[in-house]
């Protein structure tokens, strides 16, 4: 009922595009973009109401499969889909990351994720649906074709039915809000430095 488990399924369906927007001006030129298109096209949206962007009257089709930096910063890098992109930037601003704006769930814009991985030491993916099988684990799968070898922690829903509710209250309280980005991230770099030196 809450769009949880829609990245999931979706990506796995051949010849499927997945765009998961970030505001109400993307998800237009998402349809948009869908609509030019000859194969199925999903373009995953929340429920409720976007985060206030201008929408600008033209349409733009945007280029497929690719994703765009929203902010450059050191060491961590997070890949964020569709609405979180929000309180992910909130969160880089905290700890001085970088930030894409990944946009496309399939095709992944796995170019970016490869120069992403060889300039960051720990890749955090970020998205609205539940981890397993999500945005996420796209990314992972395109690291190990290309064989990259870098720390990658998956924030979004956990395995379980997410109560209806408030979106905003859900989110914070699977840890999708900025306090919770943060607080996972800080928590990743803690663990691994303790495992780096005992």
């Amino acid at each position: 009922h809450n769009g949880s488990f829609d990245l999931t399924y979706l990506r796995c369906l051949p010849n499927m595009t997945v765009m998961a927007p970030a505001d109400e001006n993307e998800c237009r030129q998402m349809l948009y973009t869908g609509f030019q298109m000859a194969s199925p096209v999903a373009v995953r949206y929340p429920r409720g109401t976007g985060p206030g962007v201008e929408v600008r009257k033209e349409m733009t089709a945007l280029p497929v499969g690719k994703g765009e930096i929203r902010r450059r910063g050191k060491a961590v890098a997070i890949l964020a889909f569709g609405s979180v992109l929000r309180p992910a930037l909130e969160a880089a601003g905290e700890i001085d990351a970088t930030v894409a704006n990944m946009r496309f769930v399939k095709p992944l814009d796995e170019a970016l994720v490869r120069e992403l991985a060889d300039t960051h030491d720990l890749l955090v993916t970020v998205e609205e649906n539940v981890v397993m099988g999500g945005a996420g684990s796209a990314v992972l799968e395109a690291l190990q074709r290309a064989a990259k070898s870098v720390p990658v922690l998956q924030l979004g829903l956990p395995d379980r039915f997410i109560d209806q509710g408030d979106p905003g209250i859900q989110l914070a309280h699977a840890g999708l809000n900025k306090e919770g980005i943060v607080k996972s991230i800080r928590a990743r770099i803690l663990s691994d430095s303790l495992r780096q030196n005992p």
